[in-house]
């Protein structure tokens, strides 16, 4: 599967303060390998060979962090958002140029999972977007988006988002530069039936704050391979 992906990882961590003071989110440690990575030895290993990752708070600590990507088997691009980060939607935007004109895989850097890149299903048609959707966590009972049989749908059995997705460019065809979420634009494109979704059952935690992160330091010590 050699398609370009994004990982999301200028946000600032406010809920993990102290730990994030120094360390950005990205480079936390779970397990044996910090969040980013984890991610970036997924993706090698399903196939993809080039990687933009978005940065903003300690982005030089990033840039150390994966160098060139020589060393993760990929190559990579840094999208630079200063000194803010522009969150989901505003940091995939201005990272467009750097990801192509066809489909690409999104992740939020802080989550951790055991997720198959490789078995992605991508946008079908004219679907805009396919979400990975695990089962609603303790701190998001109430789910983000519901799924019937391979659709996002707005109604209906709800599960969480679980901050990976694969993204057509035309998702952003009427956005602009500046600091928003990408959930209004998946919320639109869920609306005109353009969204495919995917359930993930194996291991998925979201790492932004402390609790969860100790989740995943448990679990990650306990399932060792």
């Amino acid at each position: 599967m050699n398609i370009p992906a994004i990982i999301l990882s200028a946000g600032r961590g406010h809920r993990l303060r102290p730990l994030t003071d120094h360390v950005p989110k990205p480079l936390l440690q779970v397990g044996a390998e910090v969040l980013l990575g984890r991610h970036l030895r997924a993706l090698s290993s399903s196939g993809v060979r080039r990687v933009v990752i978005n940065v903003a708070w300690h982005g030089q600590l990033i840039r150390h962090f994966v160098g060139d990507g020589t060393g993760s088997g990929v190559e990579i691009a840094i999208s630079d958002e200063g000194s803010t980060a522009l969150e989901t939607g505003g940091g995939i935007f201005r990272a467009l140029p750097l990801l192509g004109a066809g489909p690409f895989i999104s992740i939020n850097a802080d989550v951790w999972t055991d997720f198959d890149f490789s078995a992605f299903a991508p946008p079908a048609g004219d679907d805009l977007a396919t979400l990975v959707l695990v089962a609603n966590p303790e701190h998001n009972p109430d789910g983000d988006f519901a799924l019937a049989n391979d659709r996002v749908v707005s109604e209906g059995e709800r599960y969480t988002f679980s901050g990976i997705a694969m993204l057509r460019p035309e998702l952003f065809a009427d956005s602009d530069e500046g600091i928003y979420s990408i959930v209004p634009l998946l919320r639109e494109a869920i609306r005109a039936g353009r969204v495919r979704g995917q359930l993930h059952c194996g291991a998925w935690f979201d790492c932004g704050a402390p609790e969860r992160l100790a989740a995943a330091r448990h679990y990650a010590a306990t399932h060792r391979k």
